[in-house]
């Protein structure tokens, strides 16, 4: 079976934590411009999807990521992107399917971005406090009906 396409490069990180920018034009490595790619900084990797806005194009790169990754604010860092052919799925937390289910959402649930559902159920899933967690499980529910918390 062979290898899904990847490339290396070193970024450079201008102060805004919250992208890497891309010094290559995604389709001639992975054959389309917003392809979902597993990204690997030192020993850390994370799944994500290349995004393009006002023209620039990056891979989004949350705080958590940076620090997991060891990699400062500004600087430069080596980079490896490989296009991600793994099936995309969550792990549903008990509390949300009953949720859900309880409010005949689930299959607005299963029209979400695989992104927005990864996103919810993170929310919930760190969640300290009870009224936090029933808090953001309602969120999630109204997301998945279609309307905002």
């Amino acid at each position: 079976m062979p290898h899904p396409p990847a490339v290396t490069f070193t970024a450079r990180l201008d102060g805004d934590p919250g992208h890497i920018p891309l010094p290559f034009d995604p389709r001639d490595v992975f054959g389309r411009a917003r392809p979902p790619v597993v990204v690997t900084i030192n020993d850390h990797s994370y799944r994500s999807t290349v995004a393009i806005m006002s023209g620039r194009t990056f891979v989004p790169f949350r705080r958590s990521h940076r620090e997991a990754a060891g990699v400062a604010q500004a600087g430069t860092c080596e980079v490896t992107l490989t296009l991600d052919t793994a099936p995309r799925g969550v792990t549903v937390p008990a509390s949300l399917a009953a949720a859900l289910d309880a409010a005949g959402a689930r299959a607005g649930w299963d029209r979400l971005s695989f992104t927005a559902r990864r996103e919810l159920v993170e929310a919930i899933e760190t969640a300290k406090r009870v009224d936090t967690r029933e808090r953001r499980t309602a969120a999630a529910v109204a997301a998945a009906r279609g309307r905002m918390a």
